[in-house]
């Protein structure tokens, strides 16, 4: 007797018909069975879920193989299987047991509430609002969708408002490396972020940078700090030129981008970006003979700041820095 028939094969017999509406009726009733512990297990408490979810999977077993179409006895099952597993905090398969249990039984408007939270957990914010919308048409009325669907655009407006700042910033950001560059600027590492702060220069809409420049006077132990220095400016003749090490264009745009964006939430392609002969690693000091790492820079009085940076041998140290020294 062949209780499982072979495609093409003859008709079934009575005694065969019989023996599998037998085997059919065992099996549903393992599955009853198998459900009823299950549900039993969940209301036992978090000790007791993983014995829930094993209970399902093997009620769920006595139903296959799943015929196509509507099986709305087997949607409950992985829709309960989906409900512990949210419980767990298995989200990935809590949303792929909701996911069967909708394709089951499209009326099943829990299945739909948990595949949308899932989904939610999961972060796949388009997936949870359509799972919520669905099950909203299954079921206007229904209060914790609907309260889930408003968390879910909340959230959507939250990330969509984040991203244009992220972009706002790094459009900002590159417009302002790319006026260095263009200047022949030559920008280093941060020297005196104790005095001024993570301040950054500016583009204004006329194209004019406008640094923040720090004025140190060693002979009397002072400083100043001006928060706006045009670089069309003009400013005294004898100062100390920066040096140090010369920052890759990424390495540029990191510091740009510091303070006005979160790091982590930056694409990892602005930051994995060539830099061509600026390769990250390579420095660039200024030197004299026999007189240390730094050499006196004469700037004739009249000269304005951006004439002053785009000096060779000038590395701005993030921000402009000059030590006036006093001619006796």
């Amino acid at each position: 007797m062949a209780l499982l028939m072979d495609p093409g094969a003859g008709p079934l017999t009575e005694r065969e018909k019989a023996d599998l509406d037998a085997i059919a009726a065992i099996k549903e009733s393992a599955a009853v069975e198998y459900k009823e512990k299950g549900n039993q297990f969940v209301k036992m408490g978090r000790k007791h879920y993983v014995d829930a979810v094993d209970c399902y999977t093997k009620a769920i077993a006595q139903m296959e193989p799943l015929q196509p179409g509507p099986c709305p006895d087997a949607s409950v099952l992985f829709a309960n299987r989906a409900h512990v597993n949210l419980l767990l905090g298995n989200h990935r398969r809590a949303l792929d047991d909701a996911n069967r249990a909708v394709q089951l039984s499209p009326s099943n408007v829990k299945a739909y509430y948990r595949a949308a939270k899932a989904a939610f957990a999961l972060g796949l914010l388009p997936e949870a609002a359509f799972f919520c919308r669905r099950g909203l048409e299954q079921d206007p009325a229904n209060e914790e969708l609907k309260k889930l669907l408003a968390q879910v655009d909340a959230k959507q407006s939250e990330q969509d408002r984040h991203r244009a700042k992220v972009s706002q910033a790094v459009s900002a950001a590159k417009d302002l490396a790319a006026a260095i560059e263009k200047r022949g600027f030559t920008l280093g590492k941060a020297e005196y972020q104790e005095l001024t702060g993570v301040k950054k220069p500016k583009l204004d809409e006329q194209g004019v940078l406008h640094w923040p420049v720090a004025l140190l006077y060693p002979e009397v132990m002072s400083s100043d700090f001006i928060e706006d220095f045009p670089e069309t400016d003009t400013f005294v003749p004898h100062l100390d030129a920066g040096s140090g090490t010369v920052l890759s264009k990424s390495e540029i745009l990191k510091f740009l981008l510091e303070g006005t964006v979160d790091s982590k939430s930056l694409p990892e392609s602005l930051l994995d970006e060539e830099d061509g002969e600026n390769d990250a690693g390579k420095s660039s000091t200024i030197t004299s003979s026999g007189e240390g790492s730094v050499k006196w820079i004469n700037v004739k009085e009249g000269k304005t700041l951006q004439e002053v940076l785009q000096h060779k041998d000038f590395i701005i140290p993030a921000i402009p820095g000059f030590d006036f020294q006093f001619l006796h």
